[in-house]
């Protein structure tokens, strides 16, 4: 507008110097079209680890952000979300930056939501903004190392690391017994026939116990995920990053004995309370190590927790591990039937330590919450259900449990 009106100005009063004013600005008005970008700036982000899985370790983990700008593009002003995490903004000339997600949580997590602009050199040219979604990922779980782990009261198999009650290709000594039809030569003892038969009348073998494997199933009560802080539970608030909450020690603990398990030649199984149509079947190796890890970082609820009333297939003579927060009373209803099918079962009390706050409403709700939790451990323990509390802090403590309860059961099995 000023330069058509500086070039009609000097055309009416005949001044050249007006209108030699106004050509510079007509001239770039035509000149805008050609300069104006053929494409916005965008991100993309990059994988978080060249792996194909989406699936990673809780940690400190980088993501590459990609900003294809446009060709005169000076900065690109840029705007970082990630839940748990405070708002960053930055401006930079670079093509690619690394965000990092420093998360202590397993399972299923939100990634960067990142917002951006792009300025030319002097804030000529401003484009319209630009939104970078990154995927979600799943946190892997970690195990600790546990030395011994309750077995179940019948074993299964000769192909496993535990010594059964029965006679056969094993490595610990049962007795010297007669050589009969279809004992191997191989199991002859010289020595023990050289004393009892020095004239070889009658040979004499060593017999071993058989080894076998036991099953095991880990039962996840994923129906609730609740945090130290009461104010996020039933979705009230945001959950922290640097918090574990009931469902991260869950998954550690489930881990950690799958690994222990499996290690000792038995099989393992898993199923998830919250989602049962798509239970993990029992089997050994360390394939079946890697797909239990998966789906107890797929573990998570859906929707608002709700009673179980349909009890999870289990082998009978499986030793079952229960998962569970006991904020309700579906796990007693469960190994209620547990125990009438025969079925040693241990409960892992996977609820972190709360804090109430000064809230005094809160605070009440926590104590009632307290003493329904104390009645359902009492109740448990009358039936001889072991109840160990699970703190990733510290796995010393409940592997001294289970060990303990690992050794009672065996005095028991041998006493039968």
């Amino acid at each position: 507008m000023l330069g058509y009106a500086l070039l009609v100005l000097g055309i009416l009063f005949q001044r050249l110097d007006l209108a030699l004013l106004g050509m510079p600005l007509l001239l770039a008005i035509l000149m805008v079209p050609s300069l104006a970008p053929r494409r916005i700036t965008s991100g993309e982000f990059q994988a978080a680890q060249p792996a194909k899985s989406s699936s990673i370790t809780a940690g400190n983990t980088g993501y590459p952000l990609t900003i294809a700008s446009t060709p005169g593009a000076d900065t690109t002003q840029i705007r970082a979300f990630a839940p748990g995490h405070r708002p960053t903004t930055l401006v930079t000339n670079r093509s690619e930056i690394e965000l990092f997600h420093d998360s202590k949580r397993t399972g299923p997590q939100p990634t960067f939501t990142v917002q951006g602009r792009s300025y030319s050199a002097f804030d000529v040219l401003v484009e319209e903004p630009w939104v970078a979604q990154g995927k979600d990922l799943l946190g892997l779980p970690t195990a600790s190392p546990l030395s011994q782990l309750p077995a179940p009261n019948r074993l299964r198999g000769l192909t496993g690391a535990r010594n059964s009650r029965r006679i056969g290709d094993g490595g610990e000594l049962r007795d010297i017994a007669t050589m009969r039809p279809g004992d191997s030569l191989r199991r002859v003892d010289w020595r023990a026939t050289g004393r009892r038969s020095p004239e070889l009348e009658q040979l004499y073998v060593r017999r071993t116990f058989s080894h076998a494997e036991g099953i095991a199933e880990l039962v996840i009560d994923s129906r609730d995920d609740v945090g130290p802080d009461l104010e996020t539970w039933r979705g009230s608030g945001p959950q922290r990053v640097d918090e574990h909450t009931s469902l991260d020690y869950a998954r550690h603990a489930a881990l950690s004995v799958a690994t222990g398990l499996l290690a000792a030649g038995d099989r393992v199984g898993m199923e998830d309370l919250a989602f049962q149509r798509r239970p993990v079947a029992a089997s050994s190796g360390q394939r079946q190590l890697r797909r239990i890890q998966q789906a107890l970082a797929s573990a998570a609820p859906h929707g608002e927790p709700t009673e179980v009333v349909r009890p999870p297939r289990l082998p009978a003579d499986a030793v079952i591990y229960l998962f569970s927060t006991l904020l309700d009373d579906t796990p007693l209803t469960l190994v209620d039937g547990w125990i009438d099918q025969g079925n040693p079962v241990i409960v892992i009390d996977t609820l972190p330590q709360v804090k109430a706050g000064r809230n005094a409403s809160l605070a009440l709700a926590w104590r009632i919450i307290t003493l329904e939790r104390e009645y359902r451990v009492r109740v448990l323990a009358s039936r001889g259900v072991p109840i160990i509390p699970w703190r990733q802090a510290d796995s010393t403590i409940p592997a001294g449990e289970l060990a303990k309860v690992a050794r009672t059961q065996a005095r028991a099995r041998g006493r039968r």
